[in-house]
């Protein structure tokens, strides 16, 4: 297993994706985001460590899910401004 900066890993034992920063010998710097936003930066051993493959594929397919809602929800809000008017 071959960690270097920029790879996304997680702890053997389990816990949030962390960013690797930096990779020195069997030392590796990971970076995340805690819940409030915080960030931070710990430097681990690389054997507490194995990399997470991330799938991009349906990242796309999300968004366009949601940009499709959004239109749905913006013909309805349309379609009741037109009742609204037709009855006052």
């Amino acid at each position: 297993m071959d960690i270097k900066p920029g790879d996304v890993v997680i702890l053997k034992s389990g816990g949030q994706p962390l960013t690797v920063a930096e990779v020195n010998g069997d030392s590796v710097a990971c970076l995340w985001l805690g819940e409030e936003g915080d960030l931070f930066r710990e430097t681990l051993p690389r054997a507490v460590l194995d990399v997470v493959e991330i799938d991009t594929s349906d990242e796309g397919e999300d968004e366009d899910d949601n940009e499709h809602e959004h239109e749905d929800d913006e013909d309805e809000e349309d379609g009741e401004a037109v009742e609204k008017s037709k009855v006052a």
